[in-house]
């Protein structure tokens, strides 16, 4: 089947109210697993697999199941990539960033500083070149992704002293997730790549000076907040932070057609409901984080402005010396720009009103 025919055609509304692919019930029985990078208590992005998995079992008519597996049960939060590309596990969900250090490339499937939003993702994903692009890359590794959530903008983390301006970063031990740290680093940063279900302990024993992870409503189960007053925003790094679903290629490979339609579309309902429950969840979250004493604060202009500067070294830096990067973050950038046009007209000018309306 055709994504786009699927998706375009009838809308992943009209597919799921089917019920099920055309002759899904011929289908043999199959039992897959997917891991996750995140701990369960995270119940958004852990939460995500769990959406997948009911759904392929919905549209599978119980046919095809899918075991959901936290970070540390089968492997490591960070090892998913290696275990889906070697085959010790079918599938699994993570933030693709957080293998920067393999290549920077697996950065441009989850986030880089002042980057594309959600939305923008989404549309570079799915319209623009973005799956397409990706997809070679990942078929190097022997994976097929999809994309399989969005947190939307991020917060900019949990500091145990105000940050006034770019000089109070440097020497600052800094849990940032992915490819920011190479960016953080040039403003005298010391990136630290940690796990969610451990970052609290670095921060409570002073191991580290500060943590981001995702926004208020996961922020607020992790008690960052107990350890570290201040509260700044926006996350400049993660704008639009996509998770993936990774997939064996020879496991995908080997699917039926309509089972490799409720994998798509399983992913595409799971990618769309994270971010609808973020963006519900966050502000009450919010609101009960500044009850408790947090203090909320915008980064210094001066900051933003020598973090953009520095993002845009790393980047020329790269397109000229890894060709692969160069090769999808031309198509990236370009697509940014292109978006950022159109979302400055409508789509800021309406939301600058309705804001400002304090409705």
């Amino acid at each position: 089947m055709d994504r786009r025919s699927i998706i375009k055609n009838a809308g992943i509304a009209g597919v799921l109210a089917a019920g099920a692919a055309p002759a899904v019930h011929a289908q043999s029985t199959l039992r897959w697993r997917i891991a996750s990078s995140f701990p369960k208590s995270l119940d958004t992005l852990f939460g995500v697999c769990e959406v997948f998995a009911k759904k392929v079992g919905e549209l599978s008519g119980g046919k095809f199941t899918v075991s959901t597996h936290a970070a540390g049960e089968l492997m490591p939060a960070f090892g998913v990539l290696d275990g889906v590309s070697n085959g010790t596990i079918e599938m699994a969900n993570t933030a693709s960033y957080y293998f920067f250090g393999k290549d920077p490339t697996y950065a441009l499937d989850c986030a880089v500083p002042f980057g594309l939003n959600s939305r923008q993702m989404t549309a570079w994903m799915y319209e623009g070149n973005g799956l397409k692009l990706l997809r070679e890359h990942f078929a190097k590794v022997g994976i097929v992704n999809f994309p399989m959530g969005n947190t939307g903008v991020q917060m900019g983390g949990w500091y145990r002293k105000e940050i006034n301006s770019v000089a109070d970063l440097k020497g600052l031990k800094f849990r940032c997730g992915g490819f920011a740290g190479k960016v953080l680093e040039r403003l005298g940063v010391v990136p630290q790549n940690i796990p969610g279900g451990e970052i609290y302990q670095a921060l409570e024993k002073g191991t580290i000076d500060a943590a981001e992870w995702v926004g208020p409503y996961d922020d607020l189960k992790l008690g960052f907040h107990k350890v570290a007053p201040h509260y700044y925003y926006p996350g400049w790094w993660e704008v639009g932070p996509q998770l993936s679903l990774y997939v064996n290629q020879k496991a995908y490979e080997g699917l039926s057609s309509e089972y490799k339609a409720i994998v798509e579309c399983a992913a595409a309902f799971a990618h769309t409901d994270m971010q609808a429950k973020y963006d519900a969840r966050n502000m009450p979250a919010l609101k009960t984080l500044i009850s408790q004493g947090v203090k909320l604060h915008a980064f210094p202009k001066d900051v933003l402005n020598a973090s953009f500067k520095a993002a845009n070294e790393v980047y020329s830096e790269l397109n000229d010396t890894n060709p692969g990067w160069k090769k999808i973050y031309t198509d990236y950038a370009a697509f940014r720009k292109e978006s950022n046009l159109w979302f400055s007209l409508a789509e800021a000018s309406m939301d600058d009103f309705m804001q400002a309306q304090r409705l």
